[in-house]
């Protein structure tokens, strides 16, 4: 989108050639990576504990569609840094355009982090995401270059800024019990008698988990069983800073699906000057109405061709792999396709047109709630500077440059670019409400008759596939 002739902060749908025959490699900074970890003393060693403090970090979040991964790019090139994947689909390997992963061009353009460094069938977790981004920080910085995160998963963020619980490590016993405990269950896709078999052992909360999230119960019970105690027994550090700024009542989050309290000033910022960085933290949004229209026709954009994300769910199904059966699959868009899909082959590659909107539809929904979560998690994460993606991108570049180079500490929003954390307006209010989706390619029943033909020829019955 063109704004008086500069580019703005949205941007479309990043496309790349896709096969279901692509090996699962991993990326050229991964590579780097688990060679720095055969020798820790090269990143780690070399900083002392005053020196990370002073160092200064950039955190760039905000809602799906927003544009931040483009602002990340263009930062890293001035500023000479490199950018970490705060992305908890980002990190899949084969899942690229659901998650707008970037391209091999900015790749090599700037080094990125945390991309491609698990298979769809594992499970990578926000304490596994704190480590692996922590040790790539330190690696960025003693080469002289600056860390630059940027990604929507809150929690993902929130422990890398605060830090993780100290939460009790399971032996190698303790796992090979809990799994074999439950291992019947979940061959029998029992989930309700799994679910109360950790509620008996101690932690009421399980109920809540999303269903069939079978690592996190396992991680529950496993430390049930080390520990005597819940997850929820132990102190998250993020609340713990809360409550020495007098912020009132902590509350503590297990995903970005939880609401925070609206009562909190969420005006009042918090310094970062006691934390492990000097971490300066930008969120970038847009008007609602605007950035549920970018996120619907991203959507179109995800699905338009033969090479987008019902190719990469294809794969996932021929993998072996099943809708909401694990991190990977129960991601926003990758399920979706892969119920419908599903339904094709039941149909033997037949789907109706009414079938394939249902889908869009569900899955434009499902990724507009998803921006809503997102918005509500980090209204109440008071670290970050609030920036409005629908301004020239220049304007948030200057900024942003300008705010890591100032030594002052006080960094203060233009009204220009500020964006409000709220919808305030009745006016905002009843057009919320009265929203509906305009696609822009998908809008008469034949604008899809070259997805439904490609369906055809590609979901024909498969099985006795392996596990990915």
């Amino acid at each position: 989108m063109l704004i008086n002739g500069v580019r703005s902060l949205h941007t479309c749908c990043l496309r790349f050639p896709y096969t279901t025959e692509r090996p699962l490699l991993r990326s050229m900074s991964c590579r780097r990576t688990r060679r720095r970890r055969l020798f820790p003393t090269f990143c780690s060693a070399a900083a002392t504990a005053n020196k990370e403090r002073n160092a200064k970090v950039i955190v760039i979040s905000g809602p799906t569609g927003a544009g931040k991964s483009r602002l990340a790019m263009e930062l890293a090139k001035r500023l000479n840094g490199e950018i970490i994947s705060a992305d908890s689909v980002q990190v899949y390997q084969g899942l690229d355009i659901g998650s707008a992963k970037p391209s091999a061009r900015d790749r090599k353009e700037v080094p990125h982090h945390l991309l491609d460094i698990r298979r769809p069938s594992e499970e990578y977790s926000v304490g596994q995401f704190f480590e692996d981004a922590r040790e790539a920080t330190r690696c960025i910085l003693d080469n002289g270059r600056v860390p630059i995160v940027s990604g929507g998963t809150g929690l993902y963020l929130r422990w890398y800024m605060y830090g993780k619980p100290n939460v009790p490590k399971a032996s190698p016993d303790i796992a090979a019990e809990v799994c074999s405990e439950l291992a019947d269950l979940q061959t029998n896709e029992d989930w309700d008698a799994a679910v109360q078999l950790v509620v008996e052992a101690g932690d009421p909360r399980a109920q809540h988990l999303a269903t069939n999230d079978w690592y996190r119960l396992r991680r529950s019970y496993e430390i049930i069983k080390a520990s005597g105690s819940p997850p929820s027994a132990f102190q998250v550090p993020y609340d713990n800073f809360r409550q020495e700024c007098g912020s009132g009542a902590a509350n503590s989050f297990q995903d970005a699906d939880h609401s925070v309290d609206p009562h909190v000033n969420s005006s009042e910022e918090i310094s970062s000057k006691e934390l492990d960085y000097e971490f300066i933290c930008f969120f970038l949004s847009s008007p609602r109405l605007n950035l549920y229209r970018s996120i619907d026709f991203r959507c179109e954009d995800m699905i338009s061709g033969s090479d987008g994300i019902l190719s990469e769910a294809t794969w996932l199904l021929n993998s072996g792999l099943l809708p909401n059966s694990n991190s990977a699959t129960r991601a926003i868009g990758y399920r979706q396709a892969m119920e419908y899909l599903l339904r094709c082959r039941e149909q033997r590659g037949r789907s109706s047109p009414g079938e394939f909107y249902s889908f869009l539809s569900e899955f434009q929904k499902a990724s507009r709630n998803f921006a809503k979560r997102q918005l509500t998690w980090f209204r109440n994460e008071r670290i970050y500077h609030w920036l409005d993606a629908s301004k020239p991108l220049e304007n948030a570049l200057n900024f942003i440059y300008d705010a890591y180079h100032n030594e002052s500490g006080n960094i203060s929003v233009p009204d220009s670019l500020r964006m409000k954390k709220d919808v305030s307006s009745h006016r905002e209010v009843s057009e919320l409400k009265a929203y509906r989706t305009r696609n822009r390619y998908f809008v008469r029943r034949e604008d899809c008759a070259d997805v439904l033909d490609w369906i055809g020829r590609t979901q024909t019955i498969h099985q006795d596939l392996p596990i990915a």
